[in-house]
């Protein structure tokens, strides 16, 4: 459940403080503004002295008997200088001449001379405009008669058109002050009521927020935690290659995960995330009886490798004697070093890197499998990151900062994008830039992806491999890739390898792009196509043209749409067919739920998701 409670945890978190900044930012400008601004005293004129009630003015009974409703209450007042009776009833307001016994109508005029007599000030009044509502008199429910001054401030007045009572004096600074208060309050319709259901919704998202906030804290602390190492009982920690060969065996602290055991030992799993269980590269087996499969474990790996007891190492703990299996073997603990001999800028943000191994045993990589990039520490300016000219304006539109910093050595994971014998070998890396945002958010530019943008020829890099399981199965069964960003990297090496060695299977290979420009090695796919017959080449253009979504040939957008549409809801066989994937997070679950929708069997569908 944590993983799931972490992702709600940090969506909810977001949106209870954009609120908290609205209502710090709100209620900061309210206390700025100025009280005597906000109420318009510069233009109030001064409470008129009443006189004593006359006393040759008609009786109440009169006043009750000329009104057109029956009243509730009955009050005597002035209208200027006349006195009134206000009679108030569920049907409204009438006001009844004292000396006269007539009704009172207050139109235009009286209006406008009860709205000059609260007035003070070189404004001069417009024509009063009738209202049945408006936000600026809430708190009183009569008809208004509104009467504009022109004057600096903006000044308004509000009389209602029953009672004839001055109502209301608004101005500029108030109606900033009412825009902040409705922020403030989160009352956006009446902008009145402190308790609406936002406000409650945001005061019950806080607390759960401190809840699962505090339950976050417990799951990820562990009292061993708070145990010195050296206190802590001994562990024997066996480490075994998949085939069964045993490897090394080290001493662990209790409670240590078999990640951090490792690492203290010089054995470094593959890992995006440093051992924080959010990429999934770190996967163990256990041999023997394995601990119950934690929600780290089933976010990142399937259901039949948890079964056989695959783990995360970051979130396996060694609390007895264990043995591991992992794949890699001495590649874990061995570091390779290389000379970068060309470095090609294949879209504006794909690069090509080729790298020349020191030995040539050091170049033993299968397509599919990737290698660990060893990023040092580096602090590099903007003007550092090296691309062509024809690339200039793409660049230009990224936001990025000034200097880049990487403050502790990482590993990053690149596949190989073309089979290590076809280009003498030598190690190829398709790395995509990545400039920072993600899920709508802004990050810092990718550390990896910014090492490898500074490279020049001659440059030397450090790396550690082959990893992962990512690869051909070896049967003749037609074969339908799908790939999209640098995923195209694993896939192209596989299709090269697998046409190289001679295989006369159908091979689809479906790829998506925003258009033709970011497509990497279009041409060279093309020219593939034409060199073997059971192969065939279908990029897919995504970018919006003229506010219709097409790809090529005016397709679907998303290039698992267009497949489905022109392969798979046509193939007589999808059961006969193998599915390899690769590329953004997005493409991937979209493209494996259409799959699951069409009856393919997991079996036949792997993919490479890069572990983010």
């Amino acid at each position: 459940m944590t993983p799931w409670m972490r992702t709600l945890h940090r969506w909810v978190g977001l949106i209870v403080g954009l609120q908290f900044l609205l209502w710090l930012g709100s209620g900061l400008m309210m206390s700025l503004l100025d009280p005597q601004k906000i109420n318009g005293t510069a233009h109030r004129a001064a409470e008129p002295v009443l006189p004593a009630w006359p006393a040759t003015t008609l009786a109440p009974a009169e006043a009750l008997r000329a009104a057109r409703n029956e009243a509730a209450t009955l009050d005597t007042g002035w209208l200027l200088d006349q006195p009134v009776y206000r009679l108030l009833s569920p049907q409204g307001t009438e006001l009844i001449d004292a000396y006269s016994g007539k009704r009172i109508e207050i139109d235009p005029r009286w209006a406008l001379r009860l709205a000059q007599a609260s007035y003070r000030g070189s404004g001069v009044p417009a024509d009063p405009v009738h209202l049945e509502k408006t936000l600026e008199t809430r708190a009183h429910p009569d008809p208004v008669w509104r009467v504009d001054f022109g004057d600096e401030a903006g000044t308004s007045v509000y009389v209602s058109a029953q009672s004839g009572q001055v109502l209301e004096h608004r101005n500029d600074t108030w109606r900033l002050f009412d825009i902040f208060w409705m922020l403030h309050i989160m009352d956006y319709t009446e902008r009145a009521n402190f308790n609406n259901p936002l406000v409650v919704g945001m005061g019950i998202g806080g607390l759960w927020l401190s809840l699962t906030g505090l339950w976050l804290l417990v799951a990820s602390v562990h009292l061993r935690e708070f145990i010195p190492r050296r206190w802590r009982r001994r562990r024997q920690l066996a480490v075994f290659a998949p085939g069964g060969t045993h490897l090394r065996t080290v001493t662990a602290a209790s409670g240590d995960s078999v990640y951090v055991a490792l690492a203290r030992e010089g054995v470094h799993l593959p890992s995006n995330c440093g051992g924080g269980q959010s990429c999934g590269l770190c996967e163990v087996r256990v041999r023997g009886a394995a601990s119950r499969a934690t929600a780290a474990d089933r976010a990142h790996l399937p259901a039949a490798k948890l079964k056989v007891g695959s783990r995360l190492a970051c979130n396996l703990a060694v609390d007895e004697d264990l043995e591991i299996e992992v794949a890699g073997g001495a590649s874990l603990w061995t570091e390779h070093w290389a000379t970068v001999e060309k470095v090609e800028a294949v879209t504006p943000f794909l690069r090509e890197i080729h790298l020349r191994p020191d030995h040539p045993a050091d170049a033993q990589f299968q397509p599919g499998c990737y290698l660990q990039l060893h990023v040092p520490e580096y602090t590099v300016a903007r003007s550092g990151l090296w691309h062509p000219a024809e690339h200039r304006q793409d660049w230009d539109r990224l936001s990025l900062p000034p200097t880049l910093h990487n403050r502790s050595e990482v590993r990053r994971s690149y596949s190989l994008s073309s089979p290590v014998g076809d280009v003498q070998g030598r190690l190829l890396l398709l790395a995509r830039f990545s400039p920072g945002w993600q899920d709508n958010k802004r990050h810092p530019p990718g550390k990896g992806s910014t090492y490898l943008y500074t490279l020049r020829e001659g440059d030397r890099v450090r790396y550690s491999g082959p990893f992962g399981d990512f690869a051909l199965s070896g049967g003749a069964r037609e074969k339908v890739f799908i790939g999209a960003g640098a995923g195209m990297a694993p896939l192209r090496a596989m299709i090269h390898q697998r046409l190289g060695e001679g295989g006369q299977e159908r091979i689809h290979y479906w790829y998506g792009a925003r258009n033709a420009r970011d497509c990497p090695y279009d041409l060279q796919m093309q020219a593939l196509a034409q060199r073997h017959a059971n192969f065939s080449w279908h990029p897919v253009w995504s970018e919006q043209a003229g506010g219709a979504w097409a790809g090529r040939d005016g397709a679907a957008a998303h290039v698992h749409e267009v497949m489905h549409a022109h392969l798979l809801q046509t193939h007589p066989e999808l059961s006969a067919c193998e599915f390899y994937l690769c590329g953004p997070p997005a493409m991937l679950a979209a493209t494996r739920q259409l799959l699951q929708r069409l009856g393919v069997d997991e079996a036949r569908i792997a993919y490479d998701d890069f572990k983010i």
